[in-house]
């Protein structure tokens, strides 16, 4: 739907059933993935007069293959950490990944592993030992090349022919990218892979472009790094945003 779509709604929805609504900028789902291997520690440890906290684990991570996910191995030998405390540090882990550590948004195509740690017979449980996973991840990723990912949409327009040089420098302007053009009884169809931050406003935009006879579909496609000339804007009004992003 256009944004003038939105607003009849929206209208309709407070003067049919007197519901307010609040109307923003769609949030993007931004991710985050590591460039390089590195090891993180994290250490918990609380002592408040009588029975304390302990719990310390080292991990290994790094680039996973595209697509792949996230994986998390236990590659602990010898007892450094109690089996019964592994799934507590595996926690922590998940956490810190869906919590992202560059921007707050979940990262992906990650890969890690439990190696070490140490125990206390009387001090150690199992928040102890997730908070320990938790601190180990995000002390790992700060030292592993973090780079933030957009996402990337295929976009297929189709128009009349007058059109196309219109329609393929506007997604060029938002810094598409054009795959390929078929001409068919005098329409062309226009695919391109487009960054879905730039798509925003696009139903108002072809329709103008085109004089209303262009229309367009759009799918997933893809996560791409994010460029650097716009990386510090988006961080910047991550950091100001405290809810959590999904």
């Amino acid at each position: 739907m256009g944004e003038l779509h939105l607003e009849i709604i929206r209208d309709r929805l407070f003067r049919e059933f007197k519901v307010e609504a609040n109307a923003g900028a769609p949030q993007i789902a931004y991710r985050e993935t590591i460039t390089k291997a590195a090891d993180g520690e994290g250490k918990f440890i609380r002592q408040s007069g009588g029975r304390g906290q302990y719990g310390h684990a080292c991990i290994k991570i790094g680039p996973n293959e595209k697509g792949k996910g996230v994986e998390i191995e236990n590659k602990i030998v010898g007892g450094a950490i109690p089996k019964e405390y592994i799934p507590a540090v595996i926690d922590g882990i998940e956490e810190a990944i869906k919590g992202g550590v560059l921007a707050g948004y979940q990262m992906i195509d990650v890969k890690a592993e439990i190696v070490d740690g140490t125990f206390h017979e009387v001090d150690s449980n199992e928040l102890a030992f997730k908070m320990a996973g938790i601190f180990a991840f995000k002390d790992a990723a700060k030292k592993a090349g973090m780079i933030l990912l957009e996402p990337i949409m295929k976009v297929e327009v189709t128009t009349p022919s007058e059109y196309q040089g219109e329609i393929v420098g506007d997604i060029s302007r938002r810094r598409g990218s054009i795959q390929n053009l078929d001409a068919k009884s005098g329409q062309v169809i226009v695919n391109s892979h487009v960054p879905l931050s730039e798509m925003f406003g696009y139903a108002t935009a072809i329709r103008s472009l085109s004089k209303g006879r262009a229309s367009y579909s759009m799918e997933p496609f893809s996560f791409e790094q994010v460029p650097t000339s716009i990386l510090n804007t988006i961080l910047d009004a991550a950091a100001k945003r405290p809810a959590a992003r999904t």
